[in-house]
Order: structure tokens, then C-alpha cells, then sequence
């Protein structure tokens, strides 16, 4: 299938969902675009302060009845909520791809794996449950139970419409909150589907609320004081941000932050499966995931040879295209802005001495030449110094680094202020629980190139990548979206009682 540009359609107007229901923005509203044909396809509402606090008011309000409403009978919305995904995968990565310009079977995938998150949020009966002890002194019982924050919030980044919202809300919900979620305001429209899925599935009103908007909408969640919990996922910067306003006013915050993935490829590594992998680590969604493969470690110079002369043909064959046609690998990037910004980073490249084998910045796609995209681009020789191995591109540019050994491989991922994912292509068991076991970063693959954990882990990375101490969804998401109460219980019996007050600690 093959989606053609139309530059005619009128901009559909994007609002909120809160309470239920579907609210036109009041205020000012910025452009989304197709990024494969550079039109405007949508107007998108900005919050106020005043809906932010709308939304909050009516999380507020369905919150006493959900937190009391039985794990079980949670887990069965949550259920119901994944065969509603089920029944409806391809319109939402359709919208998916439309909003943000990935292909359509990654759009799919992204889908799956927030679906696996859903599934494990089913449950929530046996996540929930507490320790007990019986008898820890004469007649006293103790237990343990976890009970749900209030009302918490998501900021979630463009790349995953789909995906990144559903490693936070379900379990969010399933434990008993309520959510307030501020989408990217580039790809909107994912969220208020699922919104309408949710309450199609049973949620009561209320319990889950979308607000579009921009940084105003963020701080006044960042700000509000009936919100105890904000998980977010972007660029560190903004996490860091995030992170210290959020906790300054008394919330729980986990702020994902991110990225420079490095994966060394070892002379055992059996190279024609390490270039496969490559392609799709670095390449994938235009690079725009957090856990892209940016920078390829070779250790020893053959090693690089041999991987450069087999990646050239490869990137140079990449088929980029419009995300609907069945033959595209790649889409474009999110923005004419980023487009932009991707090239500048291309050019200090360039300009810093790196050696630039594929050249993608005049890509242009038959029949979509508004689009923002871009092909695949290959540096070799990179050195650390460089602005291109330092910072985060998000683009679909993968830099090779030559290093003479697996030492001077590690000591290079260790001393990056980002510390994400990482993955090592190698034969030798030694060599990968050496990297495994030493490497100081939060997410490793051996011999897998985007370790992603599935749902039952939990996701998130070390240093610069992660501000908090809770990772995402898995059983820390548990730990994250309630808070623990300790019970000790005595009972005591007609006669007993008596012998005065006692004013020692009490040892039993």
C-alpha cells in the first residue's frame, strides 16, 4: 500500500479528553504535519494552566472510587483494553505513521510492545499483593500492603506515540491512580485514541485524561499540588528540568533522559549478522529512538575494514520512502526543524575531520519532495573529541569508532556522560559477561542490538539517562505508581491489659 501526498485536506482540530470526553482547546493551537509530505494535517489545542487543572479536578474526583475498586476488577478494564488495541493495531499505527512518519510495520511493533505492557498490567491482583508474618511477638501480627499515589501524569516524547504512554498509564491505573497525560503535541493524536478505547473498555470517566500542549501545560502539571507523581521520557535537558521542579514541589518524579548507544563489535563477531543488526538498530524510525545504535565501536583495524566495506553498500541501498509503501525501510525524520538540525550535525562532522563514506543529506523521495527526510548517513573515524560522538542526534546517522581493544572499547562507553543502552557483538562467552559485568550503563545487549527489556523488566538507563531511582514499567513501575504501609496488629484478649505504661522501645 502506498499513501499519496494530499496538500488540500482541512487541518483536523485536536483537543483534549478529560472526564471522559473529547474537548475542543479554548486557547491557541500550533500545526502537526504528515512528515512524508510536509502538509498540515492537524491543529493542535495548547493547554492552559486552567485545563491542566481541569483535567487534575476530574482525575481528582474519580479517584477515591478507582483506588477502591477491587485489582481484579481493574485488571479486567486493562484487558479489555488490550483486545480493543488488538481490534483496532492497524488504524492506530496508520495515525501513527501519518503523525510521525515511521513505517508502518515498525508502527506496529511499537504497538506491540506497549501491548505487552498492558498485559502485564493484567496482573495487577498478583503484583499488588503484600508480605504478611505471623506472631512476630506474643499475639501481634504484621503485614504489608502498597496503595496507589492519587492522581499522577505522563510527559511522553513524539518519537513513541504509542509505546511510551502505555509504559507508563496502564500500570499507573492498574495500581489504582489516576493519569493525566501531556503528549508531544507533533504526533497528538495516538493518545486520544487509546483515551476513547479506555473508556470503550470500561474506565470509569475521569480516570484517564489527555491534555495537548506545550511547556505551560508541563509546568502547570509540574506545579499542581494534587499531582504526586510525573513520569517522563525526552531529551536530558528537559529531564533534568523536569526532575528538579517536579521533586521541588514534592512529587515523584522518574525522568528518562537521553542518549548515545554504543555497540563494540568484536574481530569474532560474526559480521555479516553484526551488519544486519546495524542497519536496523541504527536506521530504524530514522534513528529517532532513544535506544538507536549511534556509535559502533570496532576494536582493531581490520575489524573496521571489514564492517565499513560491508555497511557502505547496505546504507547506501536503504530504501527511504513514505511510511505506508510496503518497499520503504525508512520514513522521515519528525520536522522540517530537525531535518535541519540533523544536516547542521552532519556538516560539524564533516567540518571536525570525520570521514563521511555515505552521504544522506540531499535525499529527496519521488512524489513526496516537500517531506521531511533524509537518507542514511556513515561516518568512519570518528574520535570522542568530536561534537557527533558527544551529542545525541536522533537522526539517522551512525558513526564508526576505531579502537585497538575491548579495554580501550569499555573505557569509551564508561567515561560518556550518557549511559542508556549498550550492545556487544562478539563469539566469546568470556568477553560478554566481562562487558556485561563491568560496562556502566543500565541496559546491555549481547549479541542483541536494542535491548529493550521486555515489559515483565523494567526499562532505563545510568548517568545522564535517567534522573530518579525508579526505571519504567516491570516491577518497578509498581513501586513507582504506589507507596508501601506496614501494619502491626494485636488483639487483645477480655483479661489481658494492665501493667502500667511503658516508656522503652518496645522489643516484645
Amino acid at each position: 500500500m502506498s499513501a499519496q501526498p494530499n496538500t488540500h485536506t482541512q487541518p483536523t482540530a485536536i483537543g483534549h479528553y478529560i472526564d471522559g470526553r473529547m474537548q475542543a482547546g479554548a486557547g491557541n493551537s500550533v500545526p502537526s504535519y504528515n512528515p512524508a509530505t510536509g502538509a498540515v494535517i492537524g491543529a493542535v489545542a495548547l493547554a492552559s494552566a486552567q485545563d491542566v487543572d481541569q483535567a487534575v479536578k476530574a482525575a481528582e474526583a474519580a479517584f477515591p472510587a478507582w483506588s477502591q475498586t477491587p485489582p481484579l476488577k481493574r485488571a479486567r478494564v486493562m484487558f479489555r483494553f488490550k483486545q480493543l488495541i488488538e481490534r483496532d493495531m492497524d488504524k492506530l499505527a496508520a495515525t501513527i505513521t501519518r503523525e510521525h512518519g515511521k513505517v508502518f510495520s515498525d508502527a506496529q511493533g511499537e504497538l506491540v510492545r506497549g501491548l505487552e505492557v498492558v498485559e502485564y498490567a493484567c496482573g495487577i491482583p498478583e503484583l499488588l499483593k503484600g508480605d504478611y508474618t505471623e506472631q512476630i511477638a506474643n499475639g501481634i501480627d504484621a503485614w504489608t500492603m502498597r496503595q496507589a499515589l492519587g492522581v499522577c501524569a505522563g510527559i511522553t516524547p513524539f518519537n513513541f506515540p504509542a509505546m511510551v504512554p502505555m509504559w507508563m498509564f496502564p500500570m499507573a491505573i492498574a495500581c489504582g491512580n489516576t493519569f493525566v497525560l501531556k503528549p508531544s503535541e507533533r504526533d497528538p493524536t495516538t493518545s486520544l485514541m487509546l483515551a476513547e478505547l479506555l473508556t470503550e473498555a470500561g474506565l470509569p470517566d475521569g480516570v484517564f485524561n489527555v491534555i495537548q500542549g506545550d511547556k505551560t501545560a508541563v509546568d502547570a502539571l509540574l506545579d499542581h499540588p494534587k499531582v504526586k507523581a510525573v513520569s517522563f521520557v525526552g531529551s536530558t535537558p528537559i529531564a533534568e528540568y523536569i526532575y528538579a521542579r517536579g521533586t521541588a514541589s514534592g512529587k515523584r518524579v522518574q525522568a528518562l533522559g537521553g542518549a548515545k548507544n554504543h555497540m563494540i563489535v568484536m574481530p569474532d563477531a560474526d559480521m555479516d549478522k553484526t551488519v544486519d543488526a546495524l542497519m536496523g538498530a541504527g536506521f530504524g524510525a530514522a534513528g529517532e529512538r532513544c535506544m538507536a545504535i549511534s556509535v559502533v565501536v570496532a576494536v582493531g583495524e581490520e575489524t573496521a575494514d571489514t564492517l565499513v566495506a560491508q555497511l557502505v553498500p547496505k546504507v547506501r541501498a536503504l530504501r527511504v520512502g513514505e511510511g505506508m509503501n510496503d518497499t520503504s525501510e525508512m520514513g522521515p525524520v519528525i520536522t522540517s526543524q530537525h531535518r535541519e538540525k540533523i544536516v547542521g550535525y552532519i556538516d560539524d562532522g564533516v567540518m571536525s575531520g570525520a570521514e563521511l563514506v555515505v552521504d544522506g543529506r540531499d535525499h529527496r523521495v519521488a512524489g513526496f519532495e516537500q517531506g521531511f527526510f533524509l537518507g542514511g548517513t556513515l561516518f568512519d573515524r570518528v574520535t570522542p573529541a568530536m561534537r557527533i560522538y558527544k551529542e545525541e542526534i536522533f537522526g539517522p546517522v551512525l558513526c564508526v569508532v576505531r579502537v585497538p581493544d575491548f579495554a580501550t572499547a569499555l573505557k569509551l562507553i564508561d567515561e560518556h556522560e550518557f549511559g542508556n543502552g549498550t550492545a556487544i557483538f562478539t563469539r566469546d562467552g568470556h568477553v560478554a559477561r566481562e562487558f556485561a559485568h563491568r560496562v556502566q550503563v543500565g541496559m546491555i545487549g549481547i549479541n542483541v542490538p536494542i535491548p529493550v527489556p521486555m515489559a515483565f523488566h523494567s526499562f532505563g538507563g545510568w548517568k545522564k539517562s535517567l534522573m530518579g531511582d525508579h526505571h519504567a514499567h516491570g516491577p518497578e513501575s509498581v513501586r513507582f505508581y504506589t507507596r508501601q504501609k506496614a501494619v502491626t496488629q494485636r488483639w487483645l484478649s477480655g483479661g489481658a491489659g494492665g501493667g502500667g505504661a511503658q516508656f522503652a522501645m518496645p522489643t516484645h
